[in-house]
């Protein structure tokens, strides 16, 4: 039994594996960018209605079916029922294709940064089209090779996650001790100043009205994301009823004041009407243009010429768009056939159709190529709107929030069946009563609805119509298709009962 436990995670082993599985160093500079050091707050609102809750579901989730090969899959159905799990899920492997579409598209500002120090995108003008539109063009050359090389079964390929990974990581230090450089080498003072309303109000105009600050929360919310993970991490813990409680406790605080210190270091260099309220600053690339001005800032701050700062600037941009570059480009090639691999496996085999079906080298080759094809659709279905750089990426970010927060909803509310059906073994319980899961459940789902439901209405408000029918679109579209897809089971098996009776 000992050896067996010193096998396990100790609580500061939890913390960590916790930490590096949920915290997003890109989420710094975006919210920055949006609320200034007015998103510190949404982050611990959060953290208390969102994150903790939520990971302690997945804590009982993941010990009660921790043999269950179906995933998330297998949570719902056991839960809730089969129809419930599918469309569930259908929409977890959703949000997993808007992902791709926003990568697709926004990767080659991290190729422009890692190559020239800077994003040049704009300037990109293939075949007599405009900057955005040449990026869709790209982004739909770059779905198309990544599914031909990922279906000859490259899987190796993805071991340059673990080294970008390393390198995204290690910003989280340049950013801590760059800016308390610029700090003290300025006397203590912040260039972004603190004012009576900085923690309540957005210095971005876009962000001026309570909807837009509230629309805010499904950021604050999609920057918790990867707490799935933490599901199985419960028979892997020393002491789990006692550990797990406080290691997550710890984590999501841990991440919440980390998030918190990040977005206040942003304030130490950057200004954000000198530097942030440039039209050519977007979400797609506002992270690289505040590690370009800190690079900047300590050069200056150390009485470097002009000219040496700027270089210094471009370097510490170029580090974090190569760092990007390999953190991506290794989770693109692993999600463009991980999450497909496991609903067509993790299903009834009779969900899909045979050509849907077939495995070459543990790939499921032409799902991939219909895959492929959705988001080429997406893609150039967005890219040619008709809209500047500013208003592509927003929608594509918007879509790929909302987007990833909907699984989260399905989940809660197939939490309290769960903590209903007395023939599932719970191992390990946080949740003592049917009461207290219900509880959890209303605070997460009515955070988790009230951030989309913002995001969602917010630029409608603000007459930006298209961004809000795309962000409903994108869950209806696939939700039809769920219903498609499960249309066609019943009929199959119904046509098999038939046989059997015959």
């Amino acid at each position: 039994m000992k050896e067996n436990n010193a096998k396990k995670m100790s609580l500061i082993s939890l913390i960590l594996m916790i930490f590096t599985s949920v915290f997003g160093f890109t989420n710094i500079p975006r919210s920055f960018y949006l609320m200034g050091y007015g998103a510190i707050p949404w982050y611990i609102i959060s953290a208390v209605l969102f994150f903790i809750p939520y990971a302690f579901m997945m804590a009982e989730y993941g010990a009660a079916f921790k043999d269950e090969k179906g995933g998330i899959f297998s949570w719902m159905k056991r839960s809730v029922g089969l129809k419930y799990a599918f469309i569930g899920t259908f929409m977890w492997y959703a949000s997993y294709v808007v992902w791709m579409v926003n990568i697709s598209s926004s990767i080659w500002i991290v190729i422009s940064t890692a190559i020239f120090g800077e994003d040049l995108t704009s300037k990109l003008h293939l075949l007599g089209l405009n900057s955005t539109q040449t990026l869709g063009l790209l982004g739909v050359c770059l779905i198309t090779l990544i599914t031909f090389t990922a279906t000859k079964g490259l899987e190796k390929i993805t071991k340059v996650t673990s080294i970008g990974g390393l390198a995204v990581t290690l910003l989280n230090l340049v950013l801590l001790f760059g800016s308390l450089l610029v700090l003290a080498l300025n006397g203590g003072e912040f260039a972004q100043p603190i004012v009576a309303n900085s923690f309540t109000a957005s210095p971005n105009p876009a962000y001026g009205t309570p909807m837009m600050v509230a629309s805010f929360m499904v950021f604050s919310i999609f920057a918790f994301g990867g707490i799935e993970a933490v599901g199985g991490l419960v028979d892997k813990t020393q002491n789990a009823e006692k550990t797990f409680p406080k290691g997550v406790t710890v984590a999501a605080i841990i991440i919440a004041i980390g998030y918190a210190i990040g977005i206040f270091l942003c304030g130490i260099f950057t200004n954000w009407s000198a530097i942030l309220s440039d039209p050519s600053v977007h979400m797609g690339n506002v992270a690289y243009v505040m590690m370009q001005n800190l690079g900047y800032q300590v050069g200056i701050a150390l009485n470097l010429s002009e000219p040496v700062a700027i270089n210094v600037g471009l370097w510490m941009s170029r580090y974090m768009g190569i760092s990007m570059v390999l953190a991506l480009v290794g989770a693109f090639f692993a999600l463009c056939y991980s999450p497909l691999k496991q609903l067509i496996e993790g299903t009834p085999d009779e969900m899909w159709p045979e050509k849907v079906k077939v495995i070459k080298g543990g790939m499921p080759v032409n799902a991939m190529w219909y895959q492929c094809g959705i988001v080429a659709v997406f893609i150039v279905m967005i890219s040619f709107g008709g809209e500047g750089a500013s208003a592509f990426f927003s929608k594509l970010i918007l879509m790929t929030n909302v987007a990833m927060t909907i699984p989260y909803l399905f989940l809660a509310v197939a939490f309290p069946f769960f903590k209903g059906k007395t023939e599932i073994n719970k191992p390990f319980e946080i949740y003592k009563s049917h009461k207290a899961a219900k509880i959890a459940t209303f605070f997460i789902v009515a955070s988790v609805g009230f951030a989309n439901i913002s995001t969602i209405i917010a630029p409608a408000v603000g007459g930006d119509i298209p961004s809000t029918l795309w962000m409903i679109g994108g869950p209806v579209f696939f939700t039809i298709i769920a219903l498609a897809i499960y249309s066609r089971y019943e009929k199959v098996m119904e046509a098999k009962k038939k046989v059997k009776m015959a």
